[in-house]
């Protein structure tokens, strides 16, 4: 007799390479999936850390180890929806001269919130390869935290009400800012939603943004991860066969539009994004497991420890289950 499949909630985004998980073309072995479209997704990130809506939800992985450090009852997988670098993305006002990371010291720069993923990657950058001090830059954010327990740092400050992280950098009262979602180039939306306003203007400050992240990676194997899989500890205490399900219809759906990238069949924007991170990379932009992600796993978790955004270090067994043991 065939095993009973089991009601999970998820709010996953769509991708090309979660499409077919969505529409059912791949099925989760056991798992009889009811999807929650949530626009945008990261509203997704704040409804499952504060009220565990989801029994699996694709979140921030910053967000998730915060609210894990504050007991959050969901656990991780090692599989990463997306992913991307952070040497570039960093804009400044032109005028000021900034040429490296220690010139934004004595500073305001903003960031939508100080736990973003793509500020906390930069940051951290920032200080390992560069030297630069985060303590001696003002962190302006016009966002709250997902994880509402977080002590922000005292030179994380709130814009003013109503003020939005463009104009601010527009009036000069900011000399950089991080662009798109993470934080000038993107507007709160009244319906829920982000809309990108033109960054144009700034440039970005590392120009050669992608030849000394092919040179980091190189030398550290760290890739910066931007999404993560997490599930309730109730389900993978009731049902562990849960983590490896998962797993499987990720990575099959994974492979498959790997196959029609290289064919030809999908050539949109995010496949013309990860051809180009697989000139870094390798011919895996989404690389899923354990043992490959160890570097940028331990490398966010140290991060985040040193930036102030987590009040204990978690055991990595704690933080995350291998579906493959």
């Amino acid at each position: 007799m065939a095993k009973k499949k089991i009601p999970l909630k998820l709010a996953i985004a769509e991708y090309p390479h979660t499409s077919k998980i969505r529409d059912g073309s791949i099925e989760i072995e056991g798992v009889e999936p009811e999807f929650i479209t949530v626009n945008p997704q990261i509203a997704a990130y704040r409804r499952m850390v504060r009220q565990v809506e989801f029994d699996v939800c694709e979140i921030a992985p910053t967000t998730y180890m915060i609210a894990r450090a504050y007991g959050a009852p969901f656990v991780a997988l090692p599989i990463f929806v997306t992913r991307h670098f952070h040497h570039g993305g960093l804009l400044v006002r032109p005028e000021l001269g900034i040429k490296h990371p220690k010139d934004l010291e004595g500073k305001k720069v903003g960031v939508r919130a100080y736990s973003v993923t793509t500020g906390v990657w930069a940051r951290g950058i920032f200080i390992d390869e560069f030297g630069m001090d985060t303590s001696k830059v003002t962190w302006v954010v016009d966002d709250e935290e997902h994880v509402q327990q977080m002590v922000l740092p005292p030179n994380v400050i709130h814009a003013p009400k109503g003020a939005s992280l463009f104009q601010m950098m527009k009036d000069g009262e900011l000399a950089a800012g991080f662009a798109a979602n993470a934080g000038i180039g993107r507007s709160g939306d009244p319906q829920g939603g982000w809309r990108t306003e033109d960054t144009s203007m700034w440039p970005d400050l590392f120009p050669n943004a992608h030849e000394l992240e092919a040179e980091w990676y190189k030398r550290t194997g760290i890739y910066p991860m931007h999404a993560t899989i997490v599930v309730k500890d109730s389900v993978l205490a009731e049902h562990p066969w849960v983590a490896r399900s998962l797993y499987d219809a990720f990575e099959t759906a994974k492979q498959d539009w790997l196959a029609r990238m290289r064919s030809g069949e999908l050539d949109g924007p995010n496949e013309k994004k990860y051809k180009k991170i697989s000139q870094i990379v390798g011919p895996d932009p989404l690389p899923h497991g354990m043992e490959y992600n160890m570097p940028t796993i331990l490398k966010l978790e140290d991060t985040a420890w040193k930036q102030g955004l987590i009040p204990k270090r978690v055991p990595l067994e704690q933080a995350w289950v291998d579906p493959l043991k």
